[in-house]
């Protein structure tokens, strides 16, 4: 099997859920401590051995692309003032063996389509889908969960679904999987027999949510290009996956981290908190302020 190599990451949201912090400045560029969320997902792929990431894009979002690329002002003052930390982060924000470019979604008409908008760029090969409103941290792991959906992907022939177990009383607000009543341990895969948008909660099939990370085949491209508008006269990805369940075996995989939704402003704020209790230059000071807030 054609080693997973590209990842596709729509950026062209208006983040409605995070204004007004999001009028000028796109969503995924608020920061989540010292980097914008863009950038947390963007290492996220590389880590799990991605080498060209596909942003799918819309005016007004020049910034996400401005911050992946040179600054030579900045880096020349930097290294001026000998501040060689802050310019080795500045300048390696991502390995010079990983390229990033840009298509346009010319109209918002759902997940589905933005997928569709870089097949050309995708060419025939299997590649990775991140949301990237939702952050997945795997604090002191050897290996992250995209890392381990690959692995699964290549090893099963298998699309890979990410999901995590939410609170029976809150699946009517994901998408969940039918897993035939099998819940996988964290860190392994399952087959799906099918998905269910926001079910009743005395209906849903388990409480296993799709979290926004998927590794899928080139097939899915097809499929996208023949799928009808669905829930919100949008094109789904969901809607695609659903024939593709029909044609072949999609998998769920569960997750082994944690997901904090940072397209809300409670999510954003939770993911600052965590992420700051983990940095190095921040836990030790943070603990102490929250110490004192108690």
């Amino acid at each position: 099997m054609t080693t997973v190599r590209k990842a596709i990451i729509p950026v062209a949201g208006l983040g409605t859920r995070v204004l007004p912090a999001s009028k000028a400045i796109p969503k995924e560029m608020l920061p989540v401590v010292d980097k914008p969320v863009i950038q947390h997902v963007v290492e996220e792929a590389v880590k799990a051995g991605i080498k060209e990431i596909i942003l799918v894009t819309r005016s007004g979002k020049s910034a996400i692309e401005d911050h992946f690329d040179s600054h030579y002002e900045l880096e020349q003052q930097l290294e001026l003032k000998n501040k060689t930390a802050i310019l080795d982060s500045v300048r390696n924000i991502i390995p010079n063996d990983v390229t990033i470019i840009s298509v346009r979604q010319p109209e918002a008409k759902g997940l589905g389509h933005a997928v569709y908008c870089a097949a050309q760029a995708i060419n025939n090969e299997p590649f990775v889908v991140i949301l990237p409103d939702v952050l997945v941290n795997n604090y002191q792991q050897d290996e992250n969960d995209l890392q381990k959906m690959v692995q699964a992907f290549e090893q099963h022939d298998a699309a890979q679904i990410m999901v995590e177990s939410v609170p029976q009383q809150q699946v009517q607000l994901y998408g969940i999987t039918d897993c035939n009543g099998i819940k996988p341990a964290a860190g392994e895969s399952t087959p799906i027999k099918g998905m269910v948008e926001k079910p009743n909660v005395d209906e849903a099939p388990s409480d296993l949510a799709v979290v926004g990370r998927y590794v899928l085949p080139t097939r899915i491209m097809a499929l996208l290009a023949n799928t009808k508008p669905g829930a919100g006269n949008e094109i789904q990805l969901t809607d695609a996956l659903d024939e593709l369940l029909r044609e072949q075996t999609v998998e769920a995989y569960r997750m082994t981290g944690k997901t904090y939704d940072c397209g809300n402003k409670l999510g954003f704020l939770q993911a600052n908190v965590a992420y700051g209790l983990q940095h190095p230059d921040t836990a030790e000071g943070f603990k102490q302020f929250l110490a004192q807030q108690e």
